[in-house]
């Protein structure tokens, strides 16, 4: 069987905490990375404070295969995750000559002030990623991929970095539709059906659309087979319970 590869997110900025920024990152990166056999564990988000990036990212990085951190890396005072993330390496960090000669593909001469020359400051040993969209990079260092939190820009370097990447057994997964069928009425038997099948993650989740109240059962494992079994006695649970509640 393949290893498990284990992935967290630090989400950084006080605009994400306040509000004012919708997060749009994390659900393309667990989806991402899921389909690449990586297994998202964790989620985490820090204000633009070095001491709370730096906990955090100490914290994640020693726990998981994978941190990919988003936001922080622009050109103002408060873009700090770089430095940050130096930090909690004990590496250093200076403008890199890499990042210089790919942001003058974007930028003139006079144009590259110090202001953006901030987003060329790279920590020591890191491996550049590349931006195709606005050129200042991203770095992957260690464990740690560093990335813009511009959806478009992110996406552009989660593709450039993801052949770097180790990767593990892909998740199978089976969908079941319960109809209208409430939780309450299938919770205890799907317990019981989860302990049976322990290598495979079995969860309920209910919607409300505009076509009424739905259910559906979600099981999830690396086992193809093991899954598939488990599917199978969720499908007879819900004709068995169906059955029960049908008008006669």
């Amino acid at each position: 069987m393949s290893e498990s590869v284990t992935a967290a997110i630090l989400v950084i900025g006080d605009e994400i905490l306040s509000g004012r920024t919708k997060d749009k990152n994390i659900g393309h990166i667990a989806e991402y990375v899921g389909a690449l056999g990586i297994d998202l564990r964790e989620v985490r988000v820090v204000p633009d404070e070095e001491d709370e990036i730096v906990a955090a990212l100490n914290a994640l990085r020693a726990r998981y295969t994978y941190v990919f951190t988003t936001g922080g890396i622009g050109p103002t005072h408060d873009d700090i995750t770089a430095d940050s993330v130096a930090k909690a390496l004990g590496r250093t960090i200076d403008v890199d000559p890499r990042a210089v000669a790919l942001m003058r593909e974007r930028y003139a001469e006079g144009e590259l002030n110090a202001a953006r020359l901030r987003m060329a400051r790279i920590p020591e040993g890191a491996e550049l990623i590349e931006n195709p969209i606005s050129k200042a990079p991203g770095f992957m260092v260690e464990n740690v991929i560093v990335m813009a939190g511009v959806p478009s820009i992110m996406q552009a370097m989660l593709d450039a970095v993801a052949p770097r990447l180790r990767t593990g057994a892909r998740m199978s997964v089976e969908t079941l539709d319960a109809g209208g069928l409430a939780e309450g009425a299938y919770a205890e038997a799907l317990g019981a059906l989860a302990a049976e099948h322990p290598g495979v993650s079995i969860g309920s989740y209910p919607s409300f659309t505009g076509a009424g109240f739905r259910n559906q059962i979600v099981l999830r494992g690396r086992d193809p087979a093991a899954v598939a079994a488990a599917a199978e006695a969720a499908r007879v649970l819900l004709a068995r319970l169906t059955s029960d509640t049908a008008p006669l």
